[in-house]
């Protein structure tokens, strides 16, 4: 596998689409600030590390609104192994018109371009969600 962040994403997407309550990725540091962001935002209801070791996986479980429709509509990789896509901090764009978040991998760790704009820093435009 050569973008495991990919992977995370395509696997959210699918368990969205089959309305499935959860779902599980292998585990890293840098998808468990990604899930830290996306429940702080509101986009998944809670996320949780199982497993020994050397095989951690992170269980997420997703959110719906009231008629079982996903509250993440859109997830969309944007900087990518082959293709990195780095910005400064007054070139983060806006998402939705603001509705929507985009995770920057910044030097002072993973945050919603929101915070990256108020910190003035720039960074890996990582992902966005609306």
């Amino acid at each position: 596998m050569t973008d495991p962040i990919a992977d995370m994403l395509t696997r959210m997407r699918n368990a969205l689409g089959a309305k499935h309550q959860k779902v599980d990725v292998p585990a890293s540091k840098l998808k468990l600030e990604i899930a830290r962001i996306l429940k702080e935002e509101g986009y998944i209801n809670n996320y949780k590390v199982a497993g020994e070791s050397p095989r951690k996986t992170i269980r997420i479980y997703l959110r719906y609104g009231v008629k079982g429709e996903p509250v993440i509509q859109h997830l969309l990789r944007i900087s990518k192994p082959g293709c990195r896509r780095f910005v400064g901090s007054t070139e983060i764009p806006n998402v939705l018109g603001g509705l929507g978040v985009n995770i920057v991998s910044t030097s002072q760790g993973l945050m919603t371009g929101k915070q990256a704009r108020k910190a003035n820093v720039g960074g890996e435009l990582m992902c966005e969600i609306y």
